[in-house]
């Protein structure tokens, strides 16, 4: 019997409010596709970790930051399939036949999600489309969009790196060298607490100088200081 062949990484970091939201959207999956779910958590003090051993999944510690979270959760899986997603994503009714539609396709082409923001107004349904916009024309997902790619592909691109923010742009740049990345039917839908928190064009603006910066070659530990609001940002 061929084993399953989708391993699933979360990286995680104080998401006890949604992260059991996810993980019953995992365990929707059949058991001919989903092999394994690892939550890698980045030092949460909510009980995050304790809520995924609960829901059956494995559970990895590491230093905080998404880039070298990711990283190790790769590391760990044994499917030839990586799904990456973020803790507060929800994912569309139907993603297990997507996913197996995307897998059948071939191991040479990535995959990712169009992008709905969970709050209401027309502002963030424009964030949303403009996101999906720019996947589908310029290959250029954000992390929040969820990642779908075989190991093979993600080996050959090098991998991510263990950035602490940007992580998902650095990689997506390499990745989108050697492979289409193409988009799935169906919005992964992220949590808008940010955007509520900031104001959506306050948000919007303060992210596109965040990543302006990284091209300008600007330190991603500082960058992740500002965007996370720690001391010293």
């Amino acid at each position: 019997m061929t084993a399953p062949p989708l391993s699933v990484v979360i990286p995680v970091r104080n998401e006890a409010a949604r992260l059991p939201l996810l993980l019953a959207d995992l365990a929707a999956a059949p058991a001919s596709l989903l092999r394994e779910i690892w939550v890698v958590d980045g030092g949460s003090v909510d009980g995050s970790a304790g809520l995924a051993r609960l829901a059956g999944a494995w559970v990895l510690s590491s230093i905080a930051g998404r880039g070298e979270q990711l990283r190790r959760g790769v590391a760990v899986c044994e499917g030839p399939w990586l799904l990456l997603l973020h803790a507060d994503a929800r994912l569309p009714t139907d993603w297990p036949a997507e996913i197996q539609r995307a897998i059948h396709a071939g191991e040479q082409t990535a995959w990712t999600f169009p992008l709905a923001i969970e709050a209401a107004g027309p502002a963030l349904q424009l964030v949303g489309a403009l996101s999906t916009l720019r996947s589908r024309w310029r290959s250029l997902p954000y992390g929040d969009q969820g990642l779908l790619l075989s190991r093979t592909l993600y080996e050959r691109s090098g991998g991510l790196m263990p950035l602490p923010l940007m992580e998902d742009l650095e990689f997506i740049q390499r990745l989108r060298r050697l492979a289409p990345i193409r988009l799935l039917q169906g919005p992964l839908r992220v949590d808008g607490r940010r955007w509520r928190r900031l104001g959506v064009w306050r948000t919007t603006w303060r992210n596109a100088l965040l990543r302006r910066a990284w091209r300008r070659g600007v330190d991603p530990s500082l960058l992740a200081r500002r965007y996370y609001g720690e001391p010293g940002g």
